[in-house]
Parts: structure tokens; C-alpha cells; sequence
């Protein structure tokens, strides 16, 4: 398992690697874009962020760039018992080789509102299934607790920093947890809202997130109303000793990211850091809105940028970057999964295997046409077992599939999220220099009907022949 969030120790690749596949802010649009989290394992990125609603949703990618169009997949979806209606400011976490989902939603009736809760992974897929685990008592008497995250201190267990209100102030705080689902007293304030820049619109202290770096240990926080333009970050700076006492802490007298008028970005904050895959470089993903008058609502999208360290090893953000300039990707990103990204070739007609329209949904057809470059015709092979393969999408992150598992021949080839099924699983027959995708539930192959050479047509299965339709070959990208 590699799994790159801050405070998770990242086995390094060889350094000078090659940037990533370029981008432009912002990284994820509209609606399901404020408050990211994100981590890098196994290859692969995993974006998580508020949707406002009972779905907690996943995007996941080969590169960072990918984000932008990857799919949505629902990993969990709130019911009257843990929690209901909304959630928002997720925080994905990798613990005791397993993922841990922390987010803030409305509780159940009588328990209180606007807490946070907790899923845990059934094993090492960020993707889940996940199962529910509670509330954290992070508060007395259930009062709101929201926008929390875990935080690693050398010498210390892990703790949970959040935000919540004592004495009509909405502060940070922290916690000890006594295991990845639960804290074992109620939280220790570290920082009120007592600077004028973390007072514009309403004194605000929340979405705090810790960057490590030179053995030392930052926690970032968004101050001011997130309505107003001056949405922004801070950074409290932990000193060492024991992280429960406020001592422990000191705040910088200034913001250290906020808003850009020069460059049209408004009330960044409510940011995640993230290594790159080779694990030489620290990225800040955060959202923000492109106009003043937008406030806390479905407006702010996710932006992601490269930061630097100062001399004293302090986080150096910079100035949020202006939408639709070209940021290189992450420093590894562009060789970082394990698996190579192929071109899969009909024999008789030269033309790629292709998602058609091109579409990220369940469903979408699979098909042939002129190869033109883009991530719907191109693919993963991932090792299923017994000398069979999953082929995935680069684009949409699912698989090929037989569609409704049939048996029968004609049975068209589509692309499903990705499970167990054997009608997502084929083998690689091979036929001299060019090999047969061979179903494993139906032996069947698949097959170009009527050896077609025309763009567009639909694969579907059918007994296995010796015909060029049913032959394909692969070209590395």
C-alpha cells in the first residue's frame, strides 16, 4: 500500500521525475467541489468533497489532471441513523491499513446537529464498501462540532482537530483519539478568532488541516466567513510538548493565503495538502469562487497548485493561481501507476476500443473508432486472478463489462463500476503476435459484428473464431 497524505510516510520513487499531465484550475467544477480532500494510493488519486446531500461521492484518476473528468461514484449514502440529510467537508484518512472517511453531517434526531461522523473501509480500497462507525464525542453534550481532520505528532497518538463554538465564538479545537473511530475526551480550544482578518463577515476559525515538513508540524485553518470574498487561511504552528495544551501553539499575525483581485479568486480556503506520487513535492487542493459576490454555497470548485517551504521550514502557498493557466502535474504523476495505460487495437481494422459518446456512466457502450488520443480510448489492464484481467477506462475509472452478465451471443460490451463479477473479467488468448479477449462467465470473445470497419460500431460477444474481428492488439501510451 502507498498512500501519500500528509503525515503518512510515502516509499520515495527515483527522484527528477517527469511532471505530471498538465491542467487548469479549476480542478473540479460545480456542484460537488467545496471542501476537497484528496490522497494518492497505489497509483491512483482519490478526490472527495461536500455534496450537500445524502451521497458521499468519490472521483478517482491515474493523474491528477484526470480529476477533472473522472466520474462520480457513490462509496456511501446517509440514512436516518448515521446522520441524514446533509453532509459536507469530508476528510479521507489512511489509519491502521484501513480508510477512514470523517465528515460533518446533520445527526440524527436527538443526538444533536451538525456533528461529525466516521465510516471505516472493509479493506485497502479507498473506493470502500465502507461501514458506518458514529459520532465522535468531540464536544460536551453533543454540541456542533464540524470540519474536522486527523492530525500525526511525532511522540504523540493521533489526535482530531475541528471547529466548534464555546462562549458564542466558533474556534479551533483538539482531541486525543483513543482509536480511528472515536476520541477519548472532549476537545481542548487552540485558537479564537481574535485577529481583525479572521473577523471580516463574522469571527470564523474552521477547516483545519495539518502540513508536516522539516520535522516540524503546521495546522492551516480557514478565518473570516466563508460568504464574504475574504474567506482565507491561517496557520497555527505547534511548538512541541503536549498537543492538548494550548501552549503547545502559536498563531501567525497574518493570512497566509487569501484572496486575489489580480487574479480573479475569491475566498480560498478549506484546504487538504497532498504529496506528489514521487513524494518530492507538497500540493495545496482548496476551493474558492471566481467572483466576490459568491459565498458559501455550490459556486466554489476545486483548485490545486504547488507550494514551497520557507527557511524555517514554515508552508510557503503563494497566491492562488488564475483559472485556465496551465499548471504542470505533480512531479511523478505522469508514470505513476503501476500499470500502464494502453491503446487496444481491432487487427482488422486498426481502429481503437472506444467508450462511446464519450461517457463516464454506467451503461455507456463500448465500442470501435479512429484512434484520436483521448483518455475514452485508452485502458488499464489490472490482474483479476487465475490469468484473467479487469480492462479499465483511463477516462471514466470503470470497467469492461458484459452487459447483465448474459451468456448469449450478441451480448453487448459496456462499462460498469468495477466489482467481483467474472463478466468483467477476460483473458488474454493469445493468437500469434495478437491475442482474444475471452469472457470468463461465458467463454465467449469479444468481437467487431460483422468484421466492420466503420467508426462507431458497437462490440458485442460471440463464440470464439479464428475471424481478425475478434483479434486486438495493444500499444503502450
Amino acid at each position: 500500500m502507498l498512500a501519500s497524505v500528509l503525515g503518512v510516510v510515502v516509499p520515495a520513487s527515483p527522484a527528477l521525475a517527469a511532471p505530471g499531465p498538465s491542467f487548469t484550475n479549476p480542478l473540479v467544477g460545480t456542484p460537488n467541489s467545496a471542501d476537497p480532500s484528496i490522497v494518492y494510493s497505489d497509483g491512483y488519486w482519490y478526490y472527495v468533497a461536500t455534496t450537500w446531500s445524502s451521497r458521499i461521492i468519490m472521483r478517482k484518476s491515474a493523474t491528477m489532471a484526470g480529476l477533472k473528468t473522472a466520474a462520480e461514484q457513490t462509496v456511501f449514502t446517509l440514512s436516518p441513523g448515521p446522520g441524514c440529510c446533509t453532509m459536507w467537508a469530508p476528510d479521507l484518512q489512511w489509519i491502521n491499513n484501513r480508510w477512514y472517511l470523517y465528515f460533518s453531517a446533520e445527526a440524527s434526531p436527538g443526538q444533536g446537529e451538525r456533528r461529525t461522523c466516521v465510516l471505516e473501509s472493509a479493506g485497502s480500497d479507498p473506493l470502500g464498501p465502507y461501514t458506518y462507525r458514529g459520532i465522535l464525542n468531540l464536544e460536551p453534550n453533543g454540541a456542533w462540532a464540524i470540519d474536522g481532520s486527523v492530525i500525526r505528532f511525532n511522540g504523540y497518538p493521533n489526535h482530531f482537530v475541528y471547529s466548534a463554538f464555546r462562549g458564542g465564538e466558533q474556534g479551533l479545537f483538539i482531541a486525543p483519539m483513543s482509536s480511528p473511530t472515536q476520541v477519548s475526551r472532549n476537545g481542548i480550544r487552540i485558537s479564537s478568532p481574535t485577529l481583525s482578518w479572521e473577523r471580516q463577515g463574522s469571527p470564523v476559525n474552521e477547516g483545519p488541516y495539518a502540513v508536516d515538513n522539516a520535522g516540524k508540524t503546521f495546522l492551516t485553518y480557514s478565518a473570516s466567513s466563508c460568504q464574504t470574498p475574504d474567506y482565507k487561511l491561517g496557520m497555527l504552528t505547534w511548538t512541541g510538548g503536549d498537543p492538548m495544551s494550548p501552549s503547545s501553539w502559536t498563531k501567525e499575525s497574518t493570512p497566509i493565503f487569501q484572496r486575489s483581485d489580480a487574479n480573479g479568486v475569491y475566498g480560498p480556503g478549506h484546504a487538504s495538502f497532498v504529496k506528489s506520487p514521487d513524494n518530492t513535492e507538497t500540493w495545496i487542493v482548496y476551493h474558492a469562487n471566481s467572483s466576490a459576490g459568491q459565498g458559501c454555497g455550490t459556486t466554489r470548485t476545486t483548485r490545486a497548485q504547488k507550494i514551497s517551504f520557507n527557511s524555517d521550514g514554515s508552508p510557503n502557498l503563494g497566491v492562488p493561481v488564475r483559472t485556465r493557466t496551465t499548471i504542470e502535474g505533480p512531479s511523478g504523476d505522469s508514470n505513476a501507476s503501476s500499470r500502464t495505460v494502453y491503446r487496444i487495437n481491432a487487427r482488422h481494422s486498426g481502429k481503437a476500443m472506444d467508450v462511446q459518446q464519450p461517457n463516464t456512466d454506467n451503461g455507456a457502450r463500448v465500442g470501435q473508432y479512429t484512434y484520436n488520443g483521448n483518455a475514452w480510448q485508452q485502458w488499464q489492464f489490472q490482474d483479476a486472478g487465475s490469468g484473467y484481467w479487469r480492462i479499465i477506462s483511463q477516462h471514466s475509472g470503470k470497467c469492461l463489462d458484459v452487459v447483465n452478465a448474459s451468456t448469449a451471443d450478441g451480448a453487448e460490451l459496456i462499462q460498469y463500476t468495477c466489482g467481483s463479477g467474472t463478466n468483467q473479467q477476460f483473458q488474454m488468448v493469445a493468437n500469434g503476435s495478437y491475442f482474444q479477449l475471452q469472457a470468463r462467465h461465458s467463454s465467449k470473445c469479444v468481437d467487431v459484428p460483422s468484421a466492420s470497419t466503420a467508426d462507431g460500431v458497437i462490440l458485442k460477444q460471440y463464440p470464439c473464431n479464428t475471424g481478425t474481428n475478434q483479434q486486438w492488439s495493444r500499444t503502450a501510451i
